[in-house]
């Protein structure tokens, strides 16, 4: 085995973790931009959490990392929330070092989400949101700063799914994994159901209208048999690369101090793709 530089390095965690893309991003801005550091993938199974965190605090090289299932909500445990993310998100998905040099919990994913919809005004409009976990939370926090009107959870704990309604001050209502969906202007997947090794998502997309836009945060697969079936019927899509890109390019800066480069990301898509 090849032995690490000892450079600044960053790091994505998660369990499962062999699928994240976000190393091949990262490395790719380092390269670009010649800074001298790494982004490494960590294995990190829920049980090992806390050890994990324990020990990079003492690592004067790690300059954080970045949180994937199923660890958002788990990690606000073992750092600092200046910000306040636990009581609006809920959930994190980045780790830096921030001013005074503390361990702070942040949330790229609700920013990186709402890029490919910036353009669209959501006030009054209706969403489908499938899933109740961390990435629900971000994308529903996102929504809600964009004055979405209605919203539909798709999930398996009821309970937990209205409550994310009531924390986010939405109006909606919450449905069961396999209810049949109502009419709305945007369909999200948060969910983990259509990634490689895990379960199928199949969906009727019939309720939806000829205008709606289906967004599936899942990129592996790229073209997911929910991606696949929309643009089938003619809607509009947006693949999980987008949210990927876009939140990655606010942890980067945070991460190394730098913006990732510009005018390169179809360059970068391409080698995603690959």
């Amino acid at each position: 085995m090849t032995a690490l530089l000892p450079v600044p390095y960053a790091e994505v965690i998660g369990d499962p973790i062999a699928h994240s893309k976000s190393p091949v991003i990262h490395r790719f801005w380092l390269q670009k931009l010649g800074i001298v550091g790494r982004y490494e993938a960590c294995h990190v199974r829920p049980d090992g959490l806390a050890d994990y965190f324990c020990a990079r605090r003492d690592d004067a090289l790690w300059r954080g990392c970045n949180i994937t299932l199923p660890h958002k909500i788990a990690a606000l445990e073992f750092v600092d929330d200046p910000g306040g993310v636990r009581d609006s998100i809920g959930a994190i998905n980045t780790v830096f070092a921030g001013k005074d040099g503390r361990w702070t919990g942040t949330n790229t994913d609700a920013g990186g989400f709402f890029l490919p919809l910036a353009e669209i005004d959501w006030a009054g409009q209706s969403a489908i949101i499938l899933g109740s976990g961390g990435a629900a939370r971000a994308v529903l926090f996102a929504l809600a700063q964009a004055d979405i009107g209605d919203v539909t959870i798709l999930a398996r704990n009821g309970l937990h799914a209205a409550g994310l309604l009531a924390h986010f001050g939405l109006k909606g209502r919450v449905m069961p994994m396999e209810a049949r969906l109502p009419p709305a202007q945007l369909l999200v997947n948060a969910s983990p159901l259509g990634m490689a090794g895990q379960a199928a998502l199949t969906l009727d997309l019939s309720p939806l209208p000829a205008d709606a836009l289906v967004y599936d945060l899942v990129y592996v697969p790229l073209e997911t048999p929910l991606l696949r079936d929309a643009a089938a019927r003619g809607l509009d899509i947006v693949d999980g690369l987008d949210m990927l890109i876009g939140q990655a390019a606010l942890s980067f800066e945070l991460f190394y101090g730098r913006p990732p480069p510009e005018a390169c990301e179809d360059e970068l898509r391409a080698r995603l793709m690959k």
